[in-house]
């Protein structure tokens, strides 16, 4: 099989113009605002900020990218955060079990939520958006009368360093060694992921990209996770919370691409009639979808309960909307069947970013909501043009010797386990 390398390069841009469309618009705001602030975005303690600042909203961002991959919402999230957090604070405080005892209880009462609303959704089937809105209502008040329109406050060491606290401090010339040896492995392992998919794909004849951009790519990714380690080194090291965070996206970016649950997602968000017939219990994988998303809810509401080392009633307050803004900013699509992890996570610091530059550069809360919404909006345009322009420019010249071209490229909603199309730069 012989391609012609201008067609295909130009194909593989088209095909991951959505994936890595807003990673190249994060690093464009990263600059911007790091000239703006005077180069106080990027110091050490401003990034560590960022990440226990945002924490919760990237948790929130992954469950939501699932959801909204079946082609469903959720807007009760922020509640059950609320909720959730205020539950465990009462066990810690008034009961007072241990946090050993407490987390996984506050994560079996998230699964119990989402079971609830996951039942209302895939069985009974009543709109997601009326379901979740309904739950956010509910919740919102069970937060109330749980709390007594009080605040809890404070809350056990424990609890706090999961949200606030770091890696052991080994120190080798002023660096944190544990943040870079960690760095290393990760990007080590990013690398040989690249690899072993384009090995994949040649062993099975599939479209690919020159070695060179594979190469460069490989380089890029690996250079960029040791500054963000170096970065982090040179300050307290890797905060807990941020070991969580990529403990999650690993483990969620993999259950998603490689696994037989995670094309199930995509199938049923693709087309539910058609991922039925094929075999597929979809009412199972929607009820699913929504159990884990109360498990992520409950595990937000346990870090932000913990940062803020304070139950209060009005916490996760438009969390919901910051999650389902982060995951349509990182490429998911509302029709269903189209979103990647790592996706959700860059739309998620997308907005963390401008929330962080827009404060250090002394611009009101008008500006900024102003802003965003912009951003948001943008977005959302962007992913619709690539999408048309993916599908008009999806045939791809592939001649075999003496033939004559063939075969047609990757279509824009293919629910590949990627949640892009079938061509792929790398994983």
């Amino acid at each position: 099989m012989t391609t012609r390398p201008l067609t295909l390069a130009t194909t593989l841009i088209r095909a991951n113009a959505r994936q890595y469309g807003m990673a190249v618009a994060l690093v464009a705001i990263i600059v911007l605002f790091q000239i703006l602030t005077g180069g106080l975005l990027l110091t050490p303690l401003n990034v560590t900020n960022l990440i226990m600042q945002n924490s919760y909203i990237l948790i929130l961002a992954i469950g939501m990218m699932l959801v909204i991959v079946t082609g469903h919402i959720d807007l009760s999230v922020g509640s059950v955060v609320a909720f959730t957090g205020a539950v465990s604070a009462i066990m810690l405080t008034s009961w007072g079990l241990p946090t050993v005892v407490v987390v996984p209880a506050a994560l079996l009462l998230g699964a119990l939520i989402g079971a609830w609303q996951g039942f209302w959704v895939a069985y009974v089937r009543v709109p997601a958006f009326i379901v979740t809105l309904a739950g956010m209502l509910v919740f919102r008040g069970a937060t109330l009368a749980v709390l007594g329109g009080e605040s809890i406050a404070p809350l056990p060491t424990s609890l706090r360093n999961m949200a606030s606290g770091f890696l052991p401090d080994v120190e080798v010339l002023g660096l944190h060694l544990p943040t870079l040896l960690l760095g290393a492995a990760g990007a080590a392992a990013v690398v040989w992921i690249q690899w072993r998919s384009r090995a994949r794909d040649l062993r099975h004849e599939l479209p690919t990209a020159p070695t060179a951009v594979t190469v460069l790519v490989s380089a890029v990714t690996a250079a960029v996770i040791m500054v963000f380690a170096y970065v982090l080194a040179q300050y307290n090291g890797l905060p807990l919370v941020g070991l969580l965070l990529v403990a999650l996206i690993a483990g969620y970016s993999f259950v998603m691409r490689s696994t037989t649950a995670g094309r199930r997602v995509y199938a049923v968000g693709g087309s539910e009639q058609a991922a039925a017939l094929s075999g597929i219990r979809t009412r199972r994988t929607t009820f699913w979808v929504f159990v884990n998303m109360g498990v992520l809810s409950a595990l937000a509401g346990l870090v932000f309960t913990g940062r803020l080392n304070a139950a209060t009633p009005g916490a996760g307050t438009m969390f919901e909307l910051d999650a389902i803004a982060a995951a349509f900013i990182g490429g998911a699509s509302a029709a269903g069947g189209v979103g990647t992890v790592v996706g959700a996570v860059v739309g998620a610091l997308v907005m963390g970013v401008l929330n962080n530059g827009m404060s250090l550069i002394g611009l009101g809360v008008d500006w900024q909501q102003l802003i965003k919404g912009l951003v948001l909006l943008l977005a959302v345009a962007f992913d619709i043009y690539n999408k048309r322009r993916v599908t008009v420019g999806r045939t791809l010249d592939v001649r075999p010797p003496g033939g004559t071209a063939r075969g047609a490229g990757p279509k824009a909603d293919d629910p590949s386990p990627s949640g892009e199309g079938g061509v792929r730069a790398g994983p």
